[in-house]
C-alpha cells in the first residue's frame, strides 16, 4: 500500500489514492496504519481523489481510532497539495472539492507551499451542531466540569466544535478537559472537537486543541475556523484573525455571514511503501 505524507503546521496526514487501494480502509487497519509506534504514524488517512457527482474532487478523512470526519482544514490544504504535486490541479486556479461536511472551494499558491480554502459558513445553531438540550445559538452557555463552571460556545463548519474561551490556555488544560468534552455524549451526540481560546488581541487569539478522535494535535484547520469565529461572534475580534497554534499560524477571514476563508501552509515530508505486516501485528492492549 503507497502512502503520500505531508503535515501541515505539524498536523499530518497519510494520502492514499483508490487507483493504489480501490477499497477504504475501515476498523483495526486504520488504527494500524496511524499508530505511531506501530504503523507509518499520522493524525488520520485522506482517502482519495474519488469521483463525485457534485464536485471537481470527493475525499473522505478517517481519524486514528478509525471514525470518520466530515470535514478537516488541514486535510483539505494537504489533499490540495497532493492534487498539485500529482498534477491534478494548476497553481492559482481554484477547483472544489466533496466532503461529508460539505463541499470547499480550494486553490494551491507558491508552488504548493501555501493553500487557501473556501471552509463554508460556521452555524452556532444547536441543531446544525448538534447539540443535545440546547436550542437557538449555543453561545456563552455553562459546562460543570471538574468541580468549576466554564463558559463555553459550540459552532460548525460541517463538523461540530465546542469552543472554551479563556484568559489563559495550556497544552495541560486541553489534555485535562479535552477527552472529558469530545466525549460528553448527553450533550454532544457526535462527539465533538474541542478549543481553548485564549484572545491576545483584536487580530490574533491563540489556541489549544483537542481532536475528536485524535487527541491532542499541534494545529487544526477547522479548530481554527471555529475558535476564530467565536472570537469574532463574541465582538472580540475583527475580522481578518491569525490562529496561534504550538505547531504555527494560520489566516482565517470571517465574512458578514460567518463564511470562512482559510490560508496556511502544506509541506510535503515523503511517499511511504507500507508493508503487508503492518496490518498483520497484534497490537498490545
Amino acid at each position: 500500500m503507497k502512502f503520500s505524507k505531508y503535515h501541515a503546521l505539524g498536523n499530518d496526514y497519510l494520502v492514499l489514492s483508490p487507483k493504489d487501494c480501490p477499497k477504504i480502509p475501515a476498523g483495526e487497519k486504520v488504527i494500524k496504519i496511524c499508530h505511531r509506534n506501530f504503523g507509518l504514524g499520522s493524525d488520520g488517512i485522506l482517502f482519495g481523489p474519488e469521483k463525485s457527482k457534485k464536485a471537481d474532487f470527493k475525499l473522505r478523512i478517517l481519524n486514528p481510532d478509525a471514525s470518520e470526519a466530515e470535514k478537516s482544514g488541514n486535510g483539505l490544504r494537504i489533499f490540495s497539495r497532493y492534487l498539485f504535486d500529482e498534477k491534478l490541479v494548476k497553481e492559482n486556479v481554484p477547483f472544489s472539492v466533496e466532503t461529508l461536511g460539505g463541499i470547499v472551494e480550494c486553490t494551491v499558491m507558491k508552488k504548493g507551499s501555501m493553500v487557501r480554502v473556501e471552509m463554508g459558513k460556521v452555524s452556532f445553531d444547536a441543531a446544525d451542531i448538534p447539540v443535545k438540550g440546547q436550542k437557538g445559538e449555543v453561545v456563552n452557555r455553562e459546562l460543570p466540569l471538574d468541580g468549576k463552571k466554564y463558559k463555553y460556545c459550540c459552532a460548525t463548519v460541517g463538523n461540530p466544535h465546542c469552543v472554551l474561551p479563556m484568559k489563559k490556555v495550556s497544552r495541560d488544560i486541553a489534555l485535562k478537559l479535552g477527552p472529558i468534552i469530545e466525549n460528553k455524549t448527553s450533550l454532544f451526540p457526535n462527539r465533538t472537537n474541542v478549543q481553548f481560546l485564549e484572545v491576545i488581541d483584536r487580530n490574533n487569539i491563540r489556541v489549544e486543541i483537542w481532536e475528536r478522535g485524535a487527541g491532542y494535535t499541534l494545529a487544526s484547520g477547522s479548530s481554527s475556523s471555529a475558535a476564530a469565529s467565536v472570537a469574532r461572534k463574541l465582538g472580540l475580534c475583527d475580522s481578518k484573525i491569525t490562529v496561534h497554534m504550538p505547531g504555527g499560524k494560520l489566516l482565517i477571514e470571517i465574512a458578514e455571514d460567518f463564511s470562512i476563508t482559510m490560508t496556511g501552509p502544506v509541506t510535503a515530508v515523503g511517499t511511504y511503501e507500507m508493508s503487508q505486516e503492518v496490518l498483520k501485528q497484534k497490537l498490545p492492549e
